[in-house]
């Protein structure tokens, strides 16, 4: 005597719906190699980008070994003898590399103080330009300087500050004496911060005009529906609607810390602003290619690069538990 079982419409139901073995893949919804056989005409324009970042940033990862090793030119790419932290000894007890230290991190966090939230202000503000003739003007003419070549920037602000250069002109007109302002350690601060505010605050612009467009609109109907003004509505609308831009950006500008634009501060310096504009990266400059003093110069890039990933994988904790928005 058998004993049939009746099921339940929705046990039936769920039996019917259980996946046959293989069928996933066999269409291949989860299997990678389906999926690069699928898609492999996109997955093609990965290779370059990845065989740049192999060939010109992980490969040259191999050399940081001459910082333990005494590198002589001529020899082995790899250095000669093993010296182990004879190079980290010396930096650290040299009184030039803390004062070059220190002037890496003032002009950093001078440049992140200024070059940050300017262009998120400026983003706010072009946001709120009705004319849409006068929008694309002034986005085009903040947008200008970042396409100008470094030492075109450069060559600017030289004439601009030079002994008769408009700035002096200017003051001279005003009864001031003329100031060679590119001789002066103390005015260097001030003319590389303003120099990179002018070059880089119109095209940070760009992705806060980005995540603006994502605003939902019916927010800002609810909120003047609640009696909000503009400024309530750009504080309690519009700014919580970028902060995850704004967040993701902030954290890669402080993993880029301690990289103070070379190309710029060793257009502009000259040994009378040294104790002001040297940064590390124009110091590892002239003790490894003025000087061949390859092995220090490579433990000193070491160091810095050991402090960038500090500062990232810092930045990225503190703005998940603190925001919820991280790059990982």
């Amino acid at each position: 005597m058998t004993t049939s079982k009746t099921l339940s419409p929705d046990a039936r139901d769920t039996r019917e719906k259980k996946p046959v073995r293989g069928r996933r893949a066999r269409y291949g919804g989860g299997s990678w190699r389906a999926a690069i056989r699928r898609d492999w005409q996109l997955y093609s324009l990965a290779i370059l980008p990845l065989l740049f970042f192999a060939i010109f940033r992980y490969a040259p990862m191999i050399g940081n070994i001459i910082a333990f090793r005494k590198f002589e030119p001529g020899g082995s790419i790899f250095g000669e003898d093993w010296v182990g932290l004879r190079y980290v000894r010396m930096f650290l007890s040299d009184p030039t590399f803390w004062n070059v230290f220190t002037n890496t991190l003032v002009l950093g966090a001078l440049t992140l103080l200024f070059c940050f939230p300017l262009p998120i202000v400026l983003a706010l503000l072009l946001n709120e330009v009705r004319s849409v003739r006068l929008k694309r003007f002034l986005q085009s003419v903040s947008y200008l300087p970042h396409f100008l070549s470094m030492v075109i920037v450069a060559g600017i602000v030289m004439q601009m500050l030079s002994i008769d250069g408009p700035v002096n002109q200017i003051v001279k007109s005003f009864g001031g004496e003329a100031t060679a302002f590119m001789q002066k350690p103390d005015w260097f601060r001030t003319i590389f911060v303003s120099s990179e505010v002018w070059q880089t605050v119109g095209w940070g612009t760009i992705l806060y005009l980005a995540a603006l467009t994502t605003i939902n609109e019916q927010l800002y109907e609810a909120a003047r529906m609640d009696g909000a003004g503009r400024w309530r509505q750009i504080w309690h609308v519009t700014l919580p609607g970028i902060r995850p831009t704004a967040i993701t950006l902030l954290v890669l500008n402080i993993g880029t810390f301690m990289a103070v634009g070379f190309e710029k501060v060793l257009l502009l310096y000259n040994p009378l602003t040294y104790p002001t504009a040297d940064v590390i990266s124009t110091y590892l400059y002239r003790m490894g290619v003025e000087s061949s003093n390859m092995s220090y110069a490579a433990a000193i890039g070491l160091f810095e690069a050991l402090i960038g990933v500090v500062l990232i994988l810092s930045a990225n904790l503190i703005s998940r538990r603190t925001v919820g928005t991280s790059l990982w």
